[in-house]
């Protein structure tokens, strides 16, 4: 590490929050060891943060989540829902991007709207009984003490999908890690659109176990320069 390194930014997915995404795993303590600041913030819903139960509260996500970042250049690093409020932030705020790590996203950020509602459905138990990614995302809210009614509020804030053009504007280099059995992939569309990207595909890796997976881990921090 260098003196000029900048913090880290971790934002979590949905129905998960910072101690029970990242602290759990690791991340935390490996960057707090290579002796980067590190913030990890929970966003809106999840856990310490407010948790409001009405669609429209959730539609300054983004500009919350700026406000929570350190003065200055940031590295930062993403999963599921984390990393799309970050990929939307670097759009429209580039400059404060040194790095950005993109955790189980892909193609799933250019299609429609038809998972949201489905999880919102699940986290007010009228979900389809033989849907097992809902049965999963719900499984994991409960197990990180989330309100499930919170989390159906923020999902069904509309939200626009993601055009090629916006992803354009992200100017730093930008690794993407996907598992090859995660739903949100392939990452292809998502590698097109960035400017100076990077792919990992983890073998064998659903999306719920990317950022628990050891690959995943060192990828992303040596991509930050901090080596295990």
């Amino acid at each position: 590490m260098t003196t000029s390194a900048p913090p880290v930014v971790l934002v979590h997915g949905l129905g998960s929050s910072a101690e029970h995404g990242w602290r759990s795993a690791g991340w935390l303590d490996l960057i707090a060891d290579a002796g980067r600041p590190v913030v990890a913030p929970d966003l809106l819903g999840h856990g310490s943060a407010l948790a409001p139960r009405e669609p429209e509260a959730y539609a300054a996500m983004e500009s919350d989540l700026l406000a929570a970042f350190p003065a200055g250049e940031i590295d930062a690093v993403g999963f599921s829902l984390g990393a799309q409020v970050l990929l939307r932030i670097a759009a429209r705020e580039p400059a404060r991007f040194r790095h950005l790590v993109l955790i189980g996203v892909g193609a799933n950020l250019f299609a429609d709207r038809g998972l949201a509602a489905r999880l919102a459905d699940a986290f007010t138990d009228v979900a389809d009984p033989e849907d097992l990614t809902a049965r999963l995302f719900v499984q994991m809210a409960r197990s990180a003490g989330n309100d499930p009614l919170a989390l159906a509020a923020f999902l069904r804030h509309e939200r626009p999908p993601f055009t090629t053009d916006e992803i354009g504007h992200v100017t730093c280099p930008t690794l993407v890690i996907i598992g090859d059995r995660d739903f949100a992939g392939p990452a292809d569309p998502l590698v097109r659109a960035l400017p100076d990207p990077r792919l990992v595909v983890l073998p064998g890796v659903d999306h719920f176990r990317a950022t628990s997976d050891f690959g995943c881990i060192d990828a992303a921090l040596d991509f930050l320069g901090m080596s295990l």
